[in-house]
């Protein structure tokens, strides 16, 4: 068995036009690097009005980044944007060095993280689609490259795929992973018909990757169900989780909802993966209300916000109610729990702030609830097991004519219920 060698990486990033969030962008490249378990040992960036087209940084800079390498010892030089197939070939040659895009990087960490047999096709049809434009003129950059981090890519790295594939080969397992896909994304549709059927009302988790939305899913489940078996993995770093989870949130007043918690975002999200995971993010679009998760304690949290409406935009989420929820308030000194129209400042992993944010929530997705006094035959004895198992009923008689229940009714239930009404 091959010893483990741990990565050594340089970090280089371009500010063109003296971006304000430039360094934060730097950060979060380090940021992926650890999640990589890649360990940086220096970073180099440049001030441009645009990025070299030959060379993303200019030639000087290549040469520093050059000397940098050979001084600490790293093994890999790591860049910020996207790099062109030219740049990626013309780097590689001039460095001497194994070389990868923070595209490359966030598909290595979502095909590591990937669980479900969906994630794992979406990854790998990005990075197939990334590969693709990538081969022309590339056997000796990517035999060198061999795939991305820590170890390559969870299904084929770059490498790997060149020496075994053809663009031919690419295209038809592009083509047949679609085809998967689409037979996934099928049953996803079924499932969500049969949940609009039963009119149960579903809220989406959305937000920055690390924000805490897994945290707040965990905590509302022991909130509300006190069951471990329920729970979804969470830590603190950054896509710590991938795979959409579903779970149903039970009330006391046997109303439910369910909960599903989306894929993190993060900036500069590599175009394929956005593609890739679209049928997943439309999870969100077919929500009745989306928490927006946000790290308050975060400088950059404004900043994440747009990231993460702007993504949601580019998958056809809009116009779906939304509920703000700045996490992490207790790192932030900021007073909480506080509630202010749509938003809520409150810190999930203190359990503070929980019985706001579902009266919030309540409030958004019940609040076309009607409260009614109906009248059941006692023959019907089925139709007053459905309601004091499905309803919240507020007083229960007994009358000649049958059972006088006033009960909360949903909209679906309204019209089953209407030749009852007193």
């Amino acid at each position: 068995m091959e010893d483990y060698i741990k990565e050594k990486a340089i970090l280089v990033g371009v500010n063109v036009k003296s971006d304000p969030h430039f360094d934060y962008s730097i950060e979060e490249l380090g940021n992926l690097a650890e999640a990589m378990d890649v360990e940086v040992v220096g970073v180099i960036t440049q001030n441009l009005e645009r990025v070299t087209p030959s060379h993303y940084v200019g030639t000087g800079k290549t040469e520093e980044i050059r000397a940098l390498y050979d001084a600490t010892g790293a093994n890999v030089v790591i860049f910020d944007d996207e790099l062109s197939p030219a740049q990626l070939r013309n780097l590689e040659q001039d460095l001497d060095a194994k070389v990868i895009d923070r595209t490359t990087l966030v598909l290595d960490i979502f095909a590591r993280r990937a669980k479900t047999r969906e994630a794992q096709l979406q990854v790998e049809i990005a990075q197939l689609q990334y590969l693709l434009p990538r081969l022309v003129g590339m056997n000796a950059s990517l035999s060198r490259q061999g795939g991305g981090t820590g170890g390559g890519f969870k299904n084929k790295g770059s490498g790997e795929t060149k020496l075994e594939l053809d663009r031919r080969k690419i295209e038809k397992q592009i083509s047949k992973i679609r085809r998967e896909l689409e037979d996934i994304q099928a049953q996803r549709v079924t499932q969500r018909k049969k949940r609009q059927k039963n009119a149960i009302p579903v809220v989406s988790l959305v937000g920055y990757t690390n924000a805490g939305k897994s945290t707040i899913m965990n905590q509302l489940l022991n909130f509300t169900n006190h069951d471990d078996e329920k729970q979804v993995f969470e830590k603190d770093m950054l896509f710590a989780t991938l795979d959409t989870s579903v779970r149903q949130i039970d009330l006391e007043d046997n109303k439910k909802f369910l909960l599903t918690d989306t894929v993190g975002f993060v900036s500069k999200l590599p175009h394929h993966l956005v593609k890739a995971f679209r049928s997943t993010l439309e999870e969100a679009r077919e929500a009745d209300l989306l928490l927006h998760v946000v790290d308050t304690s975060n400088a950059e949290s404004d900043y994440m916000i747009d990231i993460t409406n702007q993504t949601l935009q580019d998958v056809g989420v809009s116009d779906v109610p939304t509920i703000y929820v700045y996490n992490k308030a207790d790192q932030a000194n900021i007073a909480y729990p506080f509630v202010k129209q749509n938003e809520i400042y409150m810190a999930a992993k203190e359990g503070k702030g929980l019985n706001e944010l579902l009266e919030m929530i309540k409030a958004k997705i019940f609040a076309d609830y009607e409260v009614h006094t109906v009248c059941i035959p006692y023959d019907r004895g089925d139709l007053v097991s459905y309601l004091n198992e499905q309803a919240n009923i507020l007083s229960t008689e007994y009358e000649e004519a049958g059972t006088v229940l006033k009960v909360e009714l949903k909209v679906a239930d309204v019209n089953r219920m209407r030749s009852f009404f007193i």
